[in-house]
């Protein structure tokens, strides 16, 4: 019976992230819709508590010998480590080299943005990145502004796969204390996420701006009397406050996808969000758009969707059309495609 080993390993990441997010969807995807006869099996480094990383419908995980720290550096100089199965799904481009493998790699922010980054993980993503799409059987990514940015930074001879994210389906909601009305972010606090333009772009629009995500690398300094840092949700109390905002923003420098967009069309909520390209992708016009870094016009978007019932109305109507045409289910499916394309090329 062949088996998928899907490395679920940034679960047990100290801040899993978005990336995380992906992963347990997407691997509970793969296992809802695995072909015929095919088994779905997680596999993380070996881990003091591995519970993090159970996912329904997945099996195990199995348990690699190797440490974390080990098998980042085992897979980082090319030793062909493998970590079983018949094929491999890396939902980040922590993987093994080797042809077998498809590795999901979720942005170019390595290079085109990389003082948003440490320089440790600029030049780590740019070596395992380029790695991939020189190596592996096939790269995911998760829009076409990504695929043109790694034709143009990291070319290479494996085929890229465009496929995009899915709605999350939420537990039943936890209610926790929210005003009445608040502009929402959600994110880990880091520099590329542009909130210290959002703190500024909310300062003085009388609603509250409320936080929700980890904390980051960069020492962003998002307080202020109007803000709100709530910090990691269980996903029901994530659920509560997100089907309550008035209005999402999201005023990043640079995205692969942005899930949190996503999530907030399919919820009913209004979206504002930058110019970066792959978030310009994904809204496909049902959110206001505004210029990266620009204070002001984040300001004027955010208030005219406050202030205009019309307006928010509207963007609510587009936001829920433009939500139908993501699902973990079609992810998964068109997952399953690159890897079976792989196997068939294999075998001939």
């Amino acid at each position: 019976m062949p088996q998928l080993v899907v490395l679920t390993e940034q679960l047990l990441a100290p801040v899993p992230g978005g990336t995380g997010r992906y992963t347990r969807e997407l691997a509970a995807a793969l296992a809802a819709t695995a072909p015929a006869g095919w088994t779905v099996t997680g596999a993380v480094s070996r881990h003091r508590d591995v519970e993090a990383a159970v996912i329904p419908g997945v099996e195990g995980p199995k348990v690699l010998p190797l440490p974390r720290r080990a098998l980042i550096a085992t897979w980082e100089y090319g030793i062909p480590y493998w970590p079983g199965g018949d094929a491999v799904h890396a939902p980040t481009p922590l993987a093994p080299p080797g042809d077998r493998v498809v590795v999901t790699v979720h942005d170019a922010v390595p290079w085109t943005h990389p003082e948003t980054l440490t320089p440790r993980g600029v030049a780590w993503h740019r070596k395992v990145i380029s790695r991939a799409t020189a190596k592996a059987g096939a790269v995911v990514v998760p829009t076409r502004a990504v695929a043109d940015d790694l034709a143009t930074h990291a070319p290479g001879a494996a085929p890229v796969h465009v496929v995009g994210h899915g709605v999350t389906e939420w537990p039943e909601e936890a209610p926790i204390p929210l005003p009445e009305l608040y502009v929402l972010a959600i994110g880990t606090l880091e520099p590329r996420k542009g909130l210290v333009s959002l703190v500024e772009a909310t300062r003085d629009g009388g609603i509250p701006l409320v936080l929700i995500g980890p904390q980051g690398w960069g020492d962003v300094d998002v307080r202020a009397p109007h803000v709100r840092m709530l910090g990691r949700l269980a996903d029901a109390e994530l659920a509560y406050a997100l089907r309550r905002a008035t209005v999402l923003a999201v005023p990043s420098l640079a995205e692969g996808f942005g899930l949190p967009l996503l999530e907030a069309m399919a919820a009913g909520v209004p979206v504002v969000h930058t110019d970066a390209p792959a978030l310009v992708e994904v809204a496909g016009g049902a959110g206001l758009v505004t210029p990266r870094g620009d204070v002001e016009a984040l300001t004027r978007a955010i208030r005219s969707v406050v202030d205009d019932g019309t307006t928010a109305a509207r963007m609510v109507s587009a936001g829920l059309r433009r939500a139908e045409a993501f699902t973990w289910e079609k992810a998964a499916r068109d997952t399953w495609a690159a890897h079976l394309e792989l196997r068939r090329r294999r075998v001939t």
